[in-house]
């Protein structure tokens, strides 16, 4: 089983990356959707969050008011790293136990696990996977895209982007890089190239 994280800056494809790897056969696991399972009505996570913050991040039916969290924790890094100390772990956790779910699974997944973690470089590190892929484009590029895809602001993007690792802070743990600059045919391309590269991996 090879054990492979992925990650990226924000607008830079890293989705249109785990939608290419899973449909060649990669089991997906997904931080986004464990950041949103670890912190559902009832949860232990949310109960955290709610003492750490108060209750004016809840919502009035008792889930988590995401936006109104954002806009407590982004300006201050002492607070969204007192967020991170919360959800961070239970993410791991939660992404650990769906791998062995999904290797348990009958028939067994393929060979490759991919680990689709959007700051793995600022808080999760290399540690227990095979290979770390980075989808890459030039900061400029994340902006335009952020603007023109999400209706951003420049100036929003730019500090959404700030508030993530460095470029060279990325690409400094990657063992493959992708770079997502082109067309979507380039990155079918580069898609090919790399999943001939795992499963050689896989098989060794």
């Amino acid at each position: 089983m090879l054990r492979v994280g992925l990650t990226g800056g924000i607008g830079s494809g890293k989705s249109e990356v785990a939608r290419r790897l899973a449909d060649r056969g990669a089991v997906v696991i997904d931080a986004d959707v464990a950041a949103r399972e670890v912190v559902v009505p009832g949860s232990p996570g949310l109960a955290q969050i709610a003492a750490a913050f108060g209750e004016s991040v809840l919502r009035p039916d008792g889930s988590l008011d995401r936006e109104r969290l954002g806009q407590t924790v982004f300006a201050d890094p002492g607070l969204r790293a007192t967020l991170n100390a919360i959800v961070h772990p239970l993410v791991r956790a939660w992404m650990e136990e769906a791998e062995r779910t999904a290797v348990r699974a009958s028939p067994p997944p393929g060979p490759v696990i991919v680990h689709d973690v959007p700051l793995l470089a600022e808080s999760r590190g290399t540690a227990g996977f095979d290979v770390v892929i980075v989808v890459d484009v030039p900061p400029e590029l994340q902006v335009e895209r952020l603007v023109r895809l999400r209706g951003m602001a420049a100036d929003q993007a730019r500090a959404r982007m700030a508030a993530q690792a460095s470029r060279e802070q990325r690409l400094a743990v990657a063992d493959i890089v992708i770079d997502n600059s082109g067309s979507l045919d380039d990155l079918d391309r580069r898609i090919a190239e790399v999943w001939t590269d795992l499963e050689r991996r896989a098989a060794g």
